[in-house]
């Protein structure tokens, strides 16, 4: 599969990979374990957005 040029699809993943990190380093005195979620909710958010915006 090739990407166009201006698919902003990859941008979702890592967008919302900085934002579960964001959210994460809120919860990261609390928890550890809570830090750790938030980064993979945020991973798994980015994945499922992608194919809804990409412009294929």
């Amino acid at each position: 599969m090739k990407k166009k040029k201006n698919d902003k699809s990859s941008w979702a993943i890592g967008g919302m990979t900085m934002i579960g990190i964001g959210v994460g380093f809120i919860f990261l005195q609390t928890s550890a374990l809570l830090f750790v979620a938030s980064i993979m909710i945020g991973i798994g958010a980015g994945l499922v957005i992608a194919p809804l915006i990409s412009k294929e």
